[in-house]
């Protein structure tokens, strides 16, 4: 098995695991009514439609 020649510093490793944490892009989709972009499943911020339905009103 092979030994390490030296003592990895504390930050080398926790960068190296910290590399795993990194966050992806959420998944977006365009509104079926305005063409606004939103998140899927979700009310449309821009004209309120969800569903093929008004589900709330927006000023």
């Amino acid at each position: 098995m092979a030994v390490p020649k030296k003592k990895t510093s504390k930050a080398k490793g926790r960068s190296r695991r910290a590399s795993a944490w990194t966050l992806g892009r959420s998944a977006r989709s365009a509104c079926d009514r305005c063409g606004a972009v939103k998140r899927p499943h979700r009310i449309c911020g821009n004209c309120g439609w969800y569903a093929g339905r008004q589900a709330v009103d927006v000023d």
